[in-house]
């Protein structure tokens, strides 16, 4: 009734940073807040998220980039250059 769970599920997932590791969560909200500030118009591809990561000492695939923007329920760049556009026409 309880069922197994694998020994990770009880850890946080870990990135490597300047500083040492950084929790999931936190390199999270940093892509969170990227996205949040980037120009509609020309919005961040994954790739680029990874190099803005890179310059603020995180070190990170793109695959976990947009995995971690999928989790938060962020579309893709080019959805977002979309909706952008939709927002400016109507």
């Amino acid at each position: 009734p309880q069922g197994m769970f694998e020994l990770k599920y009880f850890f946080n997932a870990a990135i490597q940073g300047d500083d040492g590791d950084l929790a999931a969560e936190a390199v999270k909200s940093k892509i969170r807040q990227l996205i949040k500030q980037e120009n509609p118009k020309k919005p961040f591809s994954d790739q680029a998220l990874v190099n803005l990561l890179k310059e603020d000492g995180v070190t990170i695939a793109r695959r976990t980039v947009a995995k971690y923007r999928d989790m938060l329920r962020i579309p893709s760049s080019s959805e977002r250059r979309r909706r952008a556009r939709l927002n400016m026409a109507g």
